[in-house]
């Protein structure tokens, strides 16, 4: 689990981390990434009080992708499983992703995007089926990997600061390596209600679309320009309710800042991934 200045939602993960209940020998390495709040002594704190919890420092790179490999370095498992600290892993996750790799070599879980943000009841539901019309992937937030799998394909692309989960799951792929959505790992996904903060987060994974689109174009990766002109014109259409006080528009902010990031990201990447 990648950290850096995870409270005051850090507690909230690791309470439901020592929580689960699993038939075989596990252990979470929480890899903190250069913390400046209280999330490096409140770690260490929850080390020194559960024999399943370890804290390393990871702050030699920046970056989730960085901590999660040191992460792994550190880890004695053959099966490895990732959270983020701000999400909460619910009852029989670990217990099912362990099965789930049983039989396959990658495992994506699904997100409960309701409880954690008061949105509408929903059922849980995978995050990313598919990007750029392509293989389907999973998050960094909820996955889980076969040390084999994983060292053999070099582990997470710490260049890749958004979108090195999917990248790992295509490439592993890519490989030959079984992938499979497991529905009974499930994760609270703790969403940000305020406009400016979707915003921001939804630029920041725009912009992995130009990324992953000319790492993986060769492999069959394609652009969806129709579907991004739809979407540039819905935005036009209900640009004038952001005027209504009443309306959150977090619908809007959250695909404004999807296309902002892709255009970013294609001036960044040389490509044109609108």
């Amino acid at each position: 689990m990648p950290v850096r200045n995870g409270m005051p939602w850090l507690e909230d993960q690791l309470r439901a981390l020592v929580d689960q209940q699993c038939d075989v020998e596990w252990e979470v390495v929480i890899a903190d990434n250069g913390s400046t709040d209280r999330s490096a002594a409140v770690a260490q704190g929850w080390a020194d009080r559960h024999d399943t919890i370890r804290w390393i420092d990871a702050s030699a790179l920046l970056g989730a992708p960085a901590a999660r490999n040191a992460g792994v370095q550190e880890a004695r498992g053959e099966m490895l499983a990732f959270c983020d600290a701000d999400d909460v892993v619910q009852p029989g996750w670990l217990a099912s992703c362990v099965t789930a790799l049983e039989e396959v070599d990658v495992v994506a879980g699904v997100f409960d995007f309701w409880s954690l943000g008061g949105g509408w009841p929903s059922p849980p539901r995978p995050a990313s089926m598919r990007q750029l019309g392509f293989l389907p992937a999973g998050l960094g937030a909820n996955l889980a990997v076969r040390r084999p799998a994983f060292e053999a394909v070099g582990g997470f692309a710490e260049e890749l600061l958004i979108g090195e989960d999917i990248d790992l799951c295509w490439r592993l792929q890519h490989h030959g390596y079984r992938f499979v959505i497991e529905f009974g790992a499930v994760v609270a996904k703790r969403e940000r209600p305020e406009f400016k903060k979707v915003f921001r987060q939804a630029a920041a994974y725009g912009r992995s679309g130009p990324a992953l689109y000319r790492r993986h174009r060769v492999h069959g990766a394609r652009r969806n320009l129709a579907g991004a002109a739809k979407s540039w014109l819905w935005l036009a259409l209900l640009a004038p309710r952001l005027f209504d006080p009443r309306k959150r528009n977090l619908e809007w902010a959250r695909a404004a800042g999807m296309r902002t990031g892709r255009i970013i990201g294609s001036f960044k990447e040389r490509v044109f991934f609108p």
